[in-house]
């Protein structure tokens, strides 16, 4: 870092590594659900019927969090913008880490009947709930403490929470996978990683409650008290940020769950391959979604960031087309360099998003702007992505899941064309 950004340090490095490891901690939750999902939920929380039914009710379950999240982003948006962002993080951050563990401790099916999915649904809905305040919030600590002409570097840092979350929850998953058999990771392996996230989440708490309040908050209720409702602020004034900015995080958000749970899904029962072997070849693709996002910042701080993710969407739609020659290839490395493009894509289509967002609206109604817009995109661009592109494959093969692909990176190049910050 230069001197400016080093400025205020070692409260500089406590921020970005608190917008960091909040984040981390937060994604690694998501995905441990994702994988879990993938891989073992069917059969133990749903009714027998078939293997691709159960995997669809699975993965139906996997997308109620991201209905839950713009509850989430209007609940702690509206004490972000008013109370302010620390207090806020830190209760989003113990939601979704209580939930989380609480997984560790569900009846199964066979255990409990419909008690058990629908345990599974509530804290899979206190999930999302928790991660609604999460991305805004901490994206908004880091750009509202960077130094002029770094906001986009210092916005990467929520975001290179997203691969480290991943490594670490795949990570796990794939060391349980070769120190326990199938029938032990089945039985109770699966049940490690989310008890496992409490001690992610003391550190990101413990991270946390040491910091201080944003300057630009302090500034904005210098300025004038905080709004009575965000939400309604934000939908009188600024509607058209709001929109824009919620149909722009779609592509992000369709190529992630593509390349990560739809394809660890596929790969593992449609094409064969062991569990083990896939999530190797996932944690080797995810390193070039890091490398994404940091070439991202870079950029977006020396150009801008509407058209760093705009060059992203439309490399998206390229890999659209790639994803059904590459994925049914029948070759694991050319479904590898599939997944490291299309991760490498996403990390340009997601790594500006914490500079870029933000700027969208006025900071007294910036994390309900951001959260909301962010959460709603999610369901637009990931709650469905598994399970229409499960279906999609079933029915019509991998050349309907490019098409949605590219579909979904068209429309948020669409939704970026007329966008620009403050």
């Amino acid at each position: 870092m230069t001197s400016a950004a080093n400025a205020g340090y070692p409260q500089t490095g406590r921020i970005l590594f608190a917008s960091l490891i909040g984040t981390a901690v937060e994604f690694y939750d998501f995905y441990i659900y994702a994988t879990a999902a993938s891989l073992v939920f069917g059969p133990l929380f749903f009714p027998s019927s078939s293997p691709s039914a159960q995997l669809l009710a699975a993965y139906a379950s996997f997308g109620l969090a991201f209905v839950a999240r713009p509850v989430g982003a209007v609940f702690f948006g509206h004490f972000g913008d008013r109370i302010g962002r620390k207090s806020t993080l830190v209760a989003s951050l113990m939601i979704m880490g209580g939930s989380t563990m609480a997984i560790a401790f569900l009846p199964t099916y066979a255990m409990a009947g419909w008690i058990a999915p629908l345990l599974l649904c509530i804290l899979r809905f206190g999930q999302g709930f928790g991660l609604g305040g999460e991305w805004g919030g901490a994206a908004l600590l880091a750009v509202e403490n960077a130094p002029p002409g770094w906001a986009a570097r210092f916005g990467m840092f929520p975001q290179l929470g997203a691969p480290v979350g991943f490594i670490a929850a795949n990570g796990l998953f794939l060391l349980l996978g070769l120190l326990l058999t199938p029938a032990e990771f089945q039985a109770w392996g699966w049940r490690l990683p989310f008890l496992a996230s409490v001690f992610l989440v003391s550190l990101g708490l413990w991270v946390r409650l040491r910091l201080t309040e944003t300057p630009a908050f302090a500034a904005a209720l210098a300025e004038a008290p905080p709004p009575r409702v965000p939400l309604l602020e934000l939908l009188r004034h600024h509607p058209r940020q709001t929109i824009g900015g919620t149909f722009a995080v779609v592509a992000c958000f369709a190529i992630f769950y593509l390349a990560t749970a739809f394809a660890l899904g596929y790969g593992t029962t449609n094409l064969g391959y062991s569990r083990t072997i896939f999530l190797e070849v996932q944690l080797g693709a995810i390193l070039f979604m890091a490398i994404g996002i940091v070439a991202a910042g870079y950029l977006s701080d020396r150009f801008d960031p509407r058209r760093v993710l705009m060059s992203g969407c439309v490399g998206t739609i390229g890999a659209g087309f790639l994803l059904s020659p590459m994925m049914g290839s029948g070759s694991l490395m050319i479904i590898f360099l599939f997944l490291s493009l299309a991760l490498l894509l996403m990390g340009f289509a997601y790594g500006p998003l914490g500079a870029w967002l933000p700027s969208l609206f006025p900071a007294r109604v910036r994390y309900t702007g951001a959260s909301t817009a962010f959460n709603i995109g999610g369901i637009l661009g990931g709650a469905l992505a598994p399970i229409l592109a499960q279906a999609l494959a079933e029915r019509g093969g991998l050349p309907f899941v490019g098409a949605y692909l590219g579909v979904a990176a068209l429309i948020s190049l669409i939704a970026l064309a007329p966008l620009r910050r403050r």
